[in-house]
């Protein structure tokens, strides 16, 4: 059958023209008319878009055709695999596609079909993410800022971070540019992750596996969160590891909100134990209204936006192009999904 691409969402025009030309021999279908616009640069979801009920056979139709996606059709994630069954490989414009794949049950509906990540691409912005995080918590910027809102003059101290110790759980490309950046910042750095060798080619200064997570929290200034969603990982922080931390440190969770036991969560930033937490991800997203995380003046939140950067579709297509030369020489492809481990 003839190679199609499908771009089934909005990628800036020079950069369709980048994947033409990585692949002239196969024929690139890109109908910006028929896709939700984007609300914001890189917005791979887009605004609410109704399609004429002619506009919908067309789409429909170029769903049947193609054999490569780039990204998933968000106005069909149901029927997916009924109305795209000649797709056997799916360029993802996220990294965390697991659990949208194990919920749609793709790798039982879609047995032929390669699914490939964005695996990297939002390491830089959420390792700033991270840093950030940790430089307002040491220079206390919750405190100037109240200062100034009141227009009040009372030198204060903060602290550094020289010496403090950060534990990261998962060392993926994220949890590995956040580790590098956290000892650039001249932390202390404690990596969690499954695997636990090949600790001298990583950015951590120790390396251990989630059953030691416990024996570390006592130490942690900063927890930071960089794991997946997984069956292991869920529930991963709860009451008896948040009272494990010592008092006054800070929980940045940069992963999946599904980590974190947000009541005790909340408990615990009450109590004043866990001094503040700086969190990009929730339980249900959109965070609720009701939630008290919205009035704590000890919370940061991120509309799960830490991630995302304008230069973000570029990098993407770098991989994808990375992905399509790959595909064509019959080699490995990059960030293949593995549907049993969800990442």
């Amino acid at each position: 059958m003839t190679e199609r691409i499908l771009i089934a969402s909005y990628v800036e025009p020079d950069l369709v023209e980048r994947v033409r030309r990585t692949v002239p021999e196969i024929e690139v279908i890109y109908r910006p008319d028929l896709l939700r616009p984007p609300r914001y640069p890189a917005d791979h979801k887009g605004a609410d878009r109704d399609r004429t009920p002619e506009q919908e056979a067309e789409w429909r139709g170029l769903l049947g055709e193609a054999t490569i996606l780039y990204d998933f059709d968000h106005t069909h994630l149901d029927d997916l695999p009924d109305l795209a069954p000649n797709v056997h490989w799916v360029q993802a414009t996220s990294a965390g596609i697991g659990q949208l794949v194990g919920r749609q049950a793709y790798a039982d509906r879609m047995p032929d079909t390669v699914f490939t990540t964005a695996r990297g691409v939002h390491a830089i912005p959420l390792a700033e993410f991270a840093a950030m995080s940790m430089l307002m918590h040491s220079r206390r910027a919750g405190h100037f800022q109240a200062l100034q809102s009141n227009k009040e003059w009372e030198r204060y101290a903060a602290t550094d971070l020289v010496g403090r110790t950060a534990v990261v759980v998962g060392l993926g490309a994220v949890g590995s540019e956040v580790a590098r950046v956290a000892q650039a910042l001249r932390l202390r750095v404690v990596g969690v992750r499954r695997n636990t060798t090949g600790a001298d080619t990583l950015p951590v200064d120790e390396l251990v596996g989630p059953s030691h997570l416990m024996t570390h929290l006592p130490d942690a200034d900063f927890l930071i969160l960089v794991a997946p969603h997984t069956p292991e990982t869920e529930g991963m922080i709860g009451a008896k590891q948040l009272a494990a931390l010592p008092r006054g440190a800070a929980l940045i969770n940069i992963g999946r909100g599904a980590l974190v036991d947000e009541p005790a969560l909340i408990a615990s930033l009450e109590s004043g134990h866990v001094a503040a937490a700086y969190l990009d991800v929730f339980a249900e997203e959109p965070l609720p209204m009701n939630s008290p995380l919205w009035e704590m003046p000890n919370v940061l939140i991120t509309p799960h936006s830490a991630s995302t950067s304008d230069r973000e579709n570029g990098r993407i297509i770098d991989i994808f192009c990375e992905n399509l030369r790959r595909y064509l020489a019959g080699e490995p492809q990059l960030n293949v999904l593995d549907t049993v481990l969800l990442y």
